[in-house]
């Protein structure tokens, strides 16, 4: 101890010698002693470089992705584990800058079905196929189907680099969020619809803003920049070269590994559909088929549910409630949604549907989010509301729906209200509604809404269920309100007549079909193997409802309307005697109007006028539901295996004389609508009942195609040949009588004869329309009266689309609304009919014509005035028309 005591000292002494020495001698030692342990400093990955040392990175860490901003772009941490796992990638519309072309909360693409594969260190973005469903036990089967369904490679990514462990690779997606991403863009460029649109991105505008990672999902916030240019189908330009930036949600949410049992769908009731295919050993085909949307509601107390009792669901349905709403409809937006649990309950189920309000305290919420079920408040002047889902294309497996209410909504209850109950109900009978009488209506609308988010398709055929005179009855309308479901569009009792007392005015809560659908599409039926097991029992269910009508599913018709009975805004079973009805009640409120809403509380006239033209076109839609009987066929989906009479029947044929006859009257008879009290105030313009009986004639006379295909399936046919005699006999009445004719049967009788001539002197145009682009496709202004164009472009461009349709033909706007898919589908709208092997129109019009030509020469004589200038002007267009040669 002594000795080494020692040694120390003689260190010590040693090192205080040493201690100084030269500095260069000094500072050559400090630099080899450096650069030693520069050397053995151990060496920085690339992952903790770029996501750990660098302060400026941003990391949204979690189980399923984990994303790093680092100086602008991104870069996603991809788990091994992961990789294979299939996926929906959303994107959601969070901000815009014009709202006409970006809907706040609206999800402008469907998700994209997609899976990360991996080939050696590249990554690939790949698109998730479904393969046809097949017997999984067959090992020869199963390889086969694996060698045919390789998914298609959709964006590769090199490797950046691993993370610490190896677990995961790293990266960078920047383009796929912040590029020109057609699959996710929130402005599409279309072509051939009604407003061609060209969107041309703009990368300088165009960044990543916020990211985030949750346990089954993760979030990124983009800035989206464009330059757009849209056309009203070539006639006017709306925006030329307007710059617009949208700030998008996108999620990339990862899917359960077990997909929710599918439903197998069926045409005879209606709930949104997935497409899927099936390889059946027995047969030697692959067969397509559908199954339902629905979400995944089973019994957290299975025992308990078979027992009879009411149950909790496992997961129940979540919907949050934007802030964002007036303090007014916040209530009725609540019972709206709540109201559907009376359907859950008569299955087995309670507290299925909740509403939340949008947290305050949860980082984790977004209401952007694929993950959560929002109802969201737009503030932009559209009267609508709308209730869209996203579903798992593996299952049908509803993951996310929202409802989208637009502002303006408000003034569509007040103008329904209005013009469909005043005439009984005095508390609508002022320039707003009480608001009593406005969350009734809004909750009406919001349940509608929220009907389309549990899978429910439009039901157009339930109205007509109803006997037309039991909407005048206080103890039916009070139990059944006006429509045996809430998935139609009938809106509220315009049947009902002044002094009529205690009549209910509303739709019901929900109505029986929409309890019948709830059961076949959420029923638990857990002794069942699959869903081809239950196919048995679901389809029972239907087969119990044939033939009755209150269970009748009439699918909405957008591209060509058929059916008279499976219409929007109608009431009962007699359009005919609901139309007196109606007409009636708007004759009594048009009259007390300027009583109910005086100069003092509407000195603009803005509000009367407003409702002054919701009244013509209410009047509009009453012609309109009888004008479909003309030519119409009742069509009803049928089951090959169970009764239900034929799919297509005929219109009865005195049903079909009968309503020409009613509109013609109507359009004779119009002079109604022309209220000086209120028209005198306006600025200069022509009056609405000559506009609304140029429009009806215009569609109206080319129905004899309608009547061709109607006649051509009857068995006691309303034939071309009367449907023209009768034509002619009710247009001509008072010239064939030799009696004066009034300004309306001129503009009738003119409009009549342009378009006999114009059928009998064009081959052109007459084969044209060979199939239904005329024959039963709507008008443009149906379109409008009928809501079938939900992006409201119509209505806003109702004036040059009429002019677009008078050059060239009916049906044309339906056409090109339906190329650019603002048309919704659902389990396919009818196929084509062509027309051209049992259409003899020109042999018709050319007859017509030769009789109306004789009649007209054989008074011109013995009339005077207007009447005498205006039966030369036809005897001019049928001249030039039967004799073209003639022609100077």
């Amino acid at each position: 101890m002594r000795s080494l005591s020692k040694l120390c000292v003689l260190l010590l002494a040693a090192g205080l010698l040493i201690a100084p020495a030269s500095g260069a001698a000094a500072s050559k030692s400090k630099k080899k002693k450096s650069k030693t342990e520069e050397v053995a400093k151990p060496k920085v990955d690339k992952y903790t470089k770029m996501f750990v040392n660098d302060k400026s990175c941003l990391t949204a860490k979690g189980p399923f992705l984990t994303l790093h901003k680092l100086k602008g772009k991104l870069y996603v941490e991809v788990p091994l584990k992961t990789i294979g796992r299939e996926m929906l990638i959303a994107s959601t519309i969070s901000e815009a800058s014009d709202t006409n072309l970006g809907t706040i909360g609206y999800k402008p693409t469907d998700p994209i079905h997609v899976k990360f594969t991996r080939i050696d260190t590249t990554i690939y973005l790949s698109q998730a196929v479904v393969p046809p469903v097949h017997d999984t036990n067959d090992p020869h089967m199963s390889k086969a189907i694996g060698r045919s369904t390789l998914p298609p490679i959709m964006h590769s990514y090199p490797l950046v680099c691993y993370n610490r462990d190896s677990s995961a690779m790293v990266i960078e997606m920047t383009k796929f969020f912040s590029g020109d991403n057609e699959l996710l863009a929130p402005i599409k460029s279309t072509k051939g619809g009604v407003v061609n649109i060209t969107g041309k991105f703009k990368s300088e505008g165009s960044v990543i803003d916020q990211i985030k990672s949750f346990e089954d999902n993760v979030t990124v916030k983009s800035y989206l920049s464009y330059s757009v240019t849209a056309d009203l189908l070539g006639l006017m330009v709306i925006k030329k070269d307007e710059p617009m930036t949208v700030k998008v949600t996108r999620t990339i949410l990862l899917l359960p590994e077990e997909a929710m049992r599918p439903r197998l769908a069926d045409s005879r009731i209606g709930i949104f559909l997935t497409d899927m295919s099936r390889i059946n050993g027995k047969k030697d085909k692959i067969e397509d088929f559908s199954v339902i949307n629905r979400w995944n509601i089973q019994p957290k107390d299975l025992e308990a549910w078979k027992r009879g009792e009411l149950v909790e669901p496992v997961k129940p349905i979540v919907f949050y409630l934007d802030d964002a709403f007036p303090a007014l409809w916040r209530e009725p937006i609540r019972r709206g949604v709540l109201r559907w649990n009376k359907a859950f309950e008569k299955i087995g189920f309670k507290n299925v549907m909740h509403i939340e309000d949008f947290p305050k305290d949860d980082p984790e919420f977004d209401p952007d989010n694929l993950k959560y079920s929002c109802i969201r408040y737009v503030p932009a002047a559209v009267a609508n509301a709308m209730g869209p889902s996203w579903v798992d294309p593996r299952s049908g497996e509803i993951i996310n729906a929202s409802v989208l209410m637009y502002n303006d909504v408000v003034k569509l209850a007040a103008n329904w209200r209005f013009v469909q109950t005043a005439q009984v109900d005095e508390r609508v009978r002022g320039k707003e509604l009480p608001d009593d009488v406005f969350q009734e209506s809004l909750e009406y609308i919001l349940a509608h809404e929220v009907g389309h988010c549990l899978g429910l398709m439009h039901n157009m055929a339930a109205s007509s269920a109803f006997p037309v005179d039991s909407l005048r009855s206080a103890s039916f309308t009070q139990q059944h309100g006006t429509t045996p479901s809430i998935m139609d569009y009938a809106r509220f009792n315009y049947v009902a007549q002044p002094g009529d007392k205690g009549v209910k005015l509303t739709p019901p809560d929900l109505g029986p079909y929409d309890d019948y659908v709830i059961k076949y599409a959420y029923t638990p039926l857990p002794d069942k193997k699959d869903m081809f097991d239950e196919e048995k029992t679901i389809r029972g269910w239907i087969d119990e409802k044939v033939g009755d009508p209150i269970y009748r599913y009439g699918r909405q018709q957008v591209i060509a309307r058929y059916d008279p009975t499976a219409i929007e805004e109608d009431l009962g079973d007699d359009h005919i005697k609901a139309g007196d009805y109606g007409i009636g009640n708007l004759k009594y409120v048009l009259s007390h109007m300027e009583e109910w809403i005086t100069d003092e509380e509407d000195p603009d006239l803005k509000i009367r006028t407003e409702l002054y033209e919701a009244a013509a076109g209410q009047f509009a839609r009453y012609v309109n539901a009888v004008m479909l009987n003309v030519g119409g066929i009742y069509l009803t989906d049928v089951n090959s295996n169970t009764a239900g009479g034929p799919q297509a029947v005929s219109v009865p044929k005195e049903l079909q004389r009968a309503s020409l006859k009613w509109v013609l009257a109507q359009m004779k008879d119009s002079a109604w609508l022309e209220q000086p009290a209120l028209t005198e105030k306006l600025p200069l313009h022509v009056d609405l009942s000559f506009i609304l009986r140029f429009n009806f004639c215009r569609a109206f006379f080319t129905y004899y195609k309608n009547v061709t295909l109607s006649s051509h399936i009857a068995d006691d046919p309303y034939t071309p040949q009367e449907y023209m005699d009768d034509l002619y006999n009710i247009v001509f009445e008072s010239t064939i009588k030799g009696g004066p004719v009034s300004p309306s049967e001129r503009l009738i009788q003119r409009m009549f004869v342009d378009a006999a001539a114009d059928v009998a002197s064009s081959e052109a145009k007459r084969m044209k329309l060979g199939g239904i682009a005329e024959a039963y496709a709507p008008s443009v202004d149906e379109i409008a009266l009928m809501g079938l164009d939900r992006s409201g472009i119509v209505e806003r461009y109702l004036g040059p689309l009429r002019e677009a349709e008078e050059e060239h033909g009916k049906g044309y706007v339906a056409s090109q609304l339906w190329n650019s898919d603002a048309l919704s589908s659902g389990y396919g709208w009818q196929y084509n009919v062509q027309l051209r092997s049992i259409d003899e129109s020109r042999a018709l019009f050319v007859n017509v014509n030769d009789r109306i030509l004789k009649l007209l020469r054989s008074r011109v004589k013995s009339a005077t005035g207007e009447t005498r200038a205006h039966y030369q002007g036809m005897i001019y267009v049928l001249e030039r028309s039967l004799f073209p040669s003639q022609k100077n």
